[in-house]
């Protein structure tokens, strides 16, 4: 027997990036945004603080670009080849355009696990 009640659910009916405040929703009502997030552990001046800014694919890529800015002052003056960034700096994989895991980084030693080299 089917014991039936109506609920009220909350849903996400939109989602604004914190940078600029435009909607990240789409035509087909799908969300598009990017996440960076953190949560600071013992020993950290931010310990128990948790970090979450969602943004707009125009933000994201700002940040990124900013990211990679800070990165080639930083290492400017390296010695070390492996200090030159590359074009895909904080790409994980890419033609993931089904969530199926897509191409695996340059990193990956073998696709179906976590090893990686160093």
């Amino acid at each position: 027997m089917n014991i039936k009640e109506k609920q009220a659910v909350e849903v996400v009916r939109d989602l604004l990036c914190d940078v600029c405040l435009d909607s990240t929703r789409f035509e087909g009502g799908s969300l598009r945004y990017g996440v960076l997030q953190a949560h600071w552990g013992s020993g950290s001046a931010h310990d128990g603080e948790r970090y979450e800014v969602h943004l707009c694919e125009r933000c994201f890529f700002q940040a990124v670009a900013n990211l990679k800015q800070e990165r080639r002052i930083q290492t400017m003056f390296g010695e070390n080849d492996n200090d030159r960034l590359t074009d895909d700096f904080g790409v994980v994989v890419t033609d993931d355009f089904f969530r199926d895991g897509g191409s695996f980084d340059r990193y990956t030693v073998n696709p179906g696990s976590n090893d990686k080299i160093d």
